[in-house]
């Protein structure tokens, strides 16, 4: 087994080779007279041990150097320690592309700037730098900016906000918008656009103006919030896909819509105005409403009662007609007694209309007046008191009815009585019977 020295730097004969071999063991030092250590026996004595270090065998000190001829050169490592070195740094280099991707993240690898496949969450390897390269995309981050403010809907920003209307208006219209990358999306958010983000933001602002241009302002400001926020996002996501941004809007939320403040007085006066206009129509398809169907209603049956009238007219001349005809017949037959008969029916007629007869008595000059219309009354007086009374007491209140049925018969025995010639012989009938005009 080979013994190393440990020398002392103070030991004035250190670097001498063997000269310090006579040295005492106790440690007594040689004499100082002896002078300074020989620098080129120091540096071959730190050569010979280097290359002990690294496996050389049989390295003496060898020749000693001339003098002036400067540092011996300090001698090669051994090709085994090289090949060493050699794997250790390739082993390095080829741990190095061990990397580790956040769940929630994908890590896109290029192989000298080209795109080469996309890593998912968990332990993954690629090819070391520079060969390949990775760069983590979250994808599962919901990215969120404003159009038209920022921060507050005070805080305007009047470029983007302001819009025209397909009725020549102008709104004011701040929106915000949601979006994140879809789950094979992140290579086309890396190289397919300079600038996503921004991106996004103009795609958006296109599709708000769009939209608002093809309505008119009462719906965007009133009614048509929730439609015109889902035709923008529909329209902004079909031109991310257009130029393949690899981004899923996810909500268009309309913050506000009013018009410029510049004409905001302006503005709230004519929508009370347009409020009054809107309930006068309302109030006038109320009336028509309730007008129009009596209205109708009127009319059908106006048309119902000529179509009955005419109908009864019709049907009346047809019955005339035929019962002149049939009177011709008979009067061909008998020309007197139909006469008579149709003079008889025509004084009827006459005579049944009215509520004073005058009788031609048979004795004297004058003309006898019978005042039917006051005796059917009382007739119909009694009557009346009659079948009142006649539910209370049976017996009590049927002599009052008796009299008046007696004193109606009276009238009409008297009136029997005194018919004579050329008087109808209807007229008993017409006395009797409790009509009044």
């Amino acid at each position: 087994m080979r013994l190393m020295k440990l020398f002392n730097l103070n030991d004035p004969g250190w670097g001498r080779g063997n000269q310090n071999q006579n040295d005492d063991p106790r440690g007594n030092k040689p004499d100082s007279s002896s002078g300074p250590p020989d620098l080129d026996e120091v540096w071959r004595d730190f050569s010979k041990r280097l290359n002990g270090l690294f496996g050389r065998r049989g390295g003496g000190r060898g020749p000693r150097p001339p003098s002036g001829s400067g540092m011996p050169s300090l001698p090669g490592p051994s090709p085994r320690f090289l090949l060493l070195l050699v794997v250790a740094a390739v082993l390095l280099w080829l741990a190095s592309g061990f990397m580790i991707v956040q769940e929630g993240q994908v890590s896109v690898v290029t192989r000298f700037g080209q795109y080469v496949k996309t890593l998912n969450p968990g332990l993954q390897w690629r090819l070391p730098y520079p060969i390949e390269a990775s760069q983590a995309v979250n994808i599962s981050q919901l990215r969120t900016f404003e159009v038209g403010f920022r921060g507050s809907s005070r805080n305007k920003v009047l470029s983007e906000s302001l819009m025209l209307t397909n009725d020549e208006n102008i709104v004011d219209v701040q929106f915000v918008v949601q979006y994140r990358l879809l789950p094979d999306g992140a290579p086309a958010y890396l190289f397919n656009t300079s600038q996503p983000d921004e991106s996004v933001r103009q795609a958006a602002e296109t599709a708000m103006r769009e939209i608002v241009g093809r309505k008119p302002m009462d719906f965007v400001l009133y009614s048509g919030r929730t439609e015109v926020a889902s035709e923008v996002q529909a329209l902004a996501q079909s031109i991310l896909d257009r130029y393949e941004t690899g981004i899923q809007i996810s909500t268009v939320a309309i913050q506000n819509v009013q018009p410029p403040e510049q004409v905001q007085a302006a503005f709230d006066d004519a929508v009370k105005a347009g409020q009054d206009r809107e309930r006068q129509v309302n109030e006038g398809n109320a009336y028509a409403s309730k007008v129009l169907p009596e209205a109708e209603g009127q009319a059908a049956r106006m048309i119902q009662e000529s179509e009955g009238y005419s109908a009864r007219v019709i049907g009346q001349a047809q019955g005339d007609t035929s019962r002149f005809d049939s009177i011709v017949a008979e009067y061909e037959k008998a020309p007197g007694v139909t006469r008579e008969r149709l003079y008889l029916e025509t004084m009827q007629d006459i005579l049944s209309d009215s509520a004073k007869v005058m009788i031609d008595a048979a004795v004297g000059n004058n003309m006898l007046y019978l005042p039917l219309d006051k005796i059917m009354g009382q007739a119909a007086r009694s009557a009346a008191g009659a079948s009142s009374s006649a539910a209370h007491d049976a017996a009590g209140g049927s002599a009052p009815a008796a009299a008046g049925a007696a004193q109606a018969a009276q009238g009409t025995s008297a009136g029997g009585g005194a018919q004579q010639r050329g008087v109808p012989s209807g007229l008993d009938g017409l006395m009797t019977s409790p009509y009044s005009n």
